[in-house]
């Protein structure tokens, strides 16, 4: 924890015992103090927001100003007002939100909303790979700003860390789905996921022992189900295996027979295998998913990389699932806008500190070139694409980024 934090959430509670809770919080402008803005987001389906009512109070009493957009909290259950009781300005001018230092936003930004930018900006979102298209990036280029890409942000134990958050939570959430879709009320089978006395228990797979892979074996197994564990990695399952500390759990490699075996006998298969570049490996063929039994639960989390599932077709929020082979098929993308409130706290527990720090230190600059977490994260420096996977894959000018900090500094 940085040592603002530290001290501004000492100073907080010490006003808040001190005054009433109507008072203003007086805050005084710091030298380094930044303009952080806040868009509504406008990407389908996406209620998320990048920080919460009190981590903005914390940055305001640190002597910054955010400005937000009216209802960009809205999808998170936080409202204007929210915002307003911490000092937030709340704005219905997105052109005022995009002149602000820092701008913060979850979805990468449009190319409309790129064009309210201006040089030497900061901008920290998700990019998305998978959909990106060149023109972006090179209307990005062509404003010279600094673009990180949450994705890529690293902890101080090397860890992804909005990655590792996310992953966690729709590993968690994409249990509780299941146990949704296996009730009488969604044309399920009937079935209460987990198990009690005298009943046996429910029977999950779950394909890839990573993060969502670890949670969603926790959660299954907290509600007493059955839990069968396939990733080709004997070092992911050892890990899982070692984290869970639980030996009912059941772990394998990805035999095709075994594999095939446990998803034609299971009720619910969730598929949570992730590619380090490009489409995630197709594990399930068209043909397994015929043989399983009726009204059986498919998840597919890693439906925004292609599926692993052979009969995987994208879906959302509003019509979230489908039938094929009489098998029940969840394929949303962002699971976690399904739980927005819950995301929003894990995402500004990692984006507040890093705001603080750009304050503390002076500027952006300092913090990348003293946090190599952050600088993973820099795809963009002052338009230039610092980011060697980016640069070949969309076949742009790579340019070294320490070499750059060093002759601006």
């Amino acid at each position: 924890m940085s040592k603002g934090l530290r001290d501004g959430i000492a100073a907080i509670a010490q006003k808040g015992l001190m005054q009433p809770q109507e008072s203003l919080l007086e805050v005084q402008r710091k030298k380094n103090s930044l303009t952080i803005g806040i868009p509504k987001e406008i990407s389908f389906q996406e209620n998320r927001i990048a920080l919460t009512p009190l981590s903005v109070g914390l940055l305001i009493h640190n002597g910054h100003k955010i400005i937000i957009e009216s209802e960009a909290g809205i999808g998170a259950n936080f409202t204007d007002q929210d915002y307003s009781e911490q000092g937030a300005i709340i704005s219905f001018d997105k052109k005022e939100v995009f002149q602000s230092d820092v701008i913060v936003k979850i979805a990468p930004p449009t190319l409309e909303e790129i064009e309210l930018l201006h040089a030497k900006q900061t901008l920290i979102s998700s990019v998305q790979f998978s959909t990106m298209k060149d023109v972006y990036l090179k209307a990005l280029m062509k404003k010279k700003v600094n673009a990180l890409c949450f994705e890529n942000l690293r902890d101080e134990g090397n860890v992804l860390s909005v990655v590792r958050a996310m992953g966690e939570i729709v590993g968690s959430t994409s249990i509780l789905i299941a146990a949704e879709y296996l009730s009488n009320v969604t044309g399920g089978k009937g079935l209460m996921l987990g198990g009690f006395t005298g009943v046996p228990p429910t029977e999950v797979v779950i394909l890839g022992a990573g993060t969502v892979g670890e949670y969603a074996a926790r959660t299954a197994l907290a509600l007493g189900a059955e839990v069968k564990v396939f990733d080709n990695s004997i070092f992911r399952l050892r890990r899982l295996q070692n984290n869970l500390g639980n030996s009912r759990i059941f772990t394998s490699v990805m035999q095709p027979i075994v594999m095939q075996k446990a998803i034609t006998r299971c009720d619910v298969v969730i598929g949570a295998i992730r590619a380090e570049h490009g489409r995630s490996p197709c594990v399930v063929s068209e043909e397994t998913v015929s043989k399983m039994k009726s009204n059986s639960v498919v998840i597919d989390v890693s439906i925004d990389q292609g599926g692993c599932f052979e009969t995987s077709e994208i879906t959302n929020h509003t019509h979230p699932v489908f039938r094929k082979y009489d098998v029940i098929h969840y394929c949303v993308p962002n699971i976690a806008s399904r739980v927005p409130r819950t995301a929003s706290y894990a995402l500004t527990n990692i984006f507040c500190p890093i705001l603080l720090d750009i304050g503390e230190m002076g500027g952006l600059n300092n913090v990348v070139w003293n946090n190599a977490g952050i600088r993973d994260a820099l795809y963009i420096y002052q338009g230039h694409i610092t980011n060697k996977d980016i640069a070949s894959l969309y076949n742009l000018p790579f340019k070294d980024l320490e070499l750059l900090m060093v002759s601006s500094r």
